[in-house]
């Protein structure tokens, strides 16, 4: 922390120090609401939506909600919103971030903003990071909800389109970044109006949203169909490339290209594993054009072919089996980066799948065209509103304010914290990097 911020306080310290007397409106309520009967407590939910249509808004009733629904966890759940949980309730609802530790309840904050702004009829979409959390705390928080008389839904990989129609219908609707955003997808490629299964991107409530909103933001989901093309020439291209020698290239400096230095390669192919590419040699091509019996691969009519070494060389060079993929059913499945989870259904794009399939001889499927595609970031910048929670997220503070217009807020947690946060190890290399954790492991051992 800088020393202007320790003299004069963060921006979260700041923003916090306005909420409180919001806060402090909720707490007040808390003996009047504790006094009425269960029936008294649910007719809130239509007086607040008698209040909306009439002129008021969410900011008006919001004090007297949050209340509610406070009273409302304590008799369903047993439990009852601290202070603390309170403050990030209204930062949520704000449409920005809270970053609360872990273990401070966020799960049950996410009931606040989930209520209030199901009250205007437009829905709610809470987004957890897989289908086991979406079930959970559809089942668990939403029994709050529905003690309130509110509908609560959840989406399912495995749910038809009748199902899912459903439970979007439904005021607050649970599911996975991914069931939404395909969802969003596949309404946007139907004919009939009838056939739709969303009803609208009102509002969002996305846990993990660093996770979601910054280390996938640029995944794209896509939905594809297949080509007419033949997979011949994927086959015809592994044969080629297996019976190629690796090689390497001297990085050019720029001193090198002042002094006209030549670039010097070995081998028929060389691979750039930063940039995951692979490509050829000036001996690679000659061997491309004997083999393929071609007068020049650089010719116009010849980038397919070029384009598909190129492929057969990734898939060799680039991709491990039983690490990027594995091979199942004599089919190819791609294993998740971020969980280490199979993803059934998911291929590669651009041809690469069929070259990692003709690479593992198992049938080599017709190649996908895109019908669909859509980014993380493109889709959720299309709710009317959003918000996230996160144990860890000041550290992209500006990625948030610059891409989604949000700010991070910083919410102390309700008892002082115990565990001692001890800064990053950094080392120069991975083997500096595996020793520290040797010597951590054989440390801890003594230790018992």
């Amino acid at each position: 922390m800088s020393i202007i911020s320790k003299v004069f306080g963060t921006h979260s310290q700041h923003e916090v120090k306005r909420i409180l007397p919001i806060v402090d409106k909720i707490e007040a309520l808390d003996e009047e609401y504790s006094a009425l009967s269960d029936d008294e407590l649910k007719a809130k939910t239509p007086e607040f939506k008698e209040r909306l249509e009439n002129g008021e808004t969410l900011d008006d009733i919001l004090p007297e909600a949050y209340a509610t629904v406070r009273e409302a966890a304590k008799r369903v759940l047993n439990m009852k919103h601290f202070h603390v949980q309170l403050i990030g309730g209204v930062i949520l609802h704000q449409g920005r971030i809270t970053e609360m530790r872990t273990g401070e309840g966020k799960t049950l904050v996410a009931t606040l903003p989930s209520y209030l702004n199901a009250l205007d009829g437009g829905g709610v979409h809470v987004v957890t990071v897989n289908d086991y959390l979406a079930k959970r705390d559809s089942e668990w928080m939403g029994e709050v909800h529905r003690f309130l008389g509110l509908t609560v839904g959840v989406i399912l990989t495995t749910m038809s389109s009748e199902e899912r129609r459903e439970a979007y219908n439904c005021d607050i609707t649970y599911g996975t970044n991914n069931e939404f955003g395909f969802d969003y997808l596949r309404d946007n490629m139907v004919i009939y109006k009838e056939k739709l299964v969303q009803r609208g991107l009102h509002y969002a409530i996305i846990d993990e949203v660093d996770s979601v909103l910054i280390d996938e933001a640029r995944t794209p989901l896509i939905i594809s169909g297949q080509s007419g093309k033949s997979t011949k020439l994927y086959e015809a291209c592994d044969i080629f490339v297996r019976q190629l020698t690796r090689g390497t290239r001297k990085e050019m400096t720029k001193m090198d290209y002042i002094m006209n230095e030549e670039e010097e390669e070995t081998g028929d192919y060389v691979v750039d594993e930063k940039e995951k590419n692979a490509n050829l040699t000036a001996d690679g091509v000659r061997k491309a054009e004997r083999f393929f019996s071609v007068e020049n691969l650089a010719d116009p009519e010849n980038l397919e072919l070029q384009h598909n070494i190129n492929l057969a060389l990734r898939a060799h060079s680039l991709f491990t089996k039983d690490k990027d993929y594995v091979v199942q059913d004599n089919e190819v499945l791609i294993v998740d980066d971020f969980t280490g989870r199979i993803l059934p259904g998911r291929r590669y794009s651009d041809g690469l799948h069929q070259a990692i399939e003709a690479k593992e001889h198992v049938k080599v499927k017709r190649e996908s065209k895109t019908l669909a595609t859509i980014t993380f970031q493109n889709f959720f910048n299309k709710y009317d509103k959003k918000c996230g929670m996160t144990g860890t997220a000041l550290t992209e503070e500006k990625e948030f304010r610059d891409i989604y217009g949000m700010d991070v807020i910083e919410v102390p947690t309700n008892k002082p914290v115990a565990r001692i946060d001890r800064d990053d190890a950094v080392f120069k290399s991975k083997d500096e990097k595996f020793n520290a954790v040797v010597n951590e492991i054989i440390e801890s051992y003594e230790k018992g």
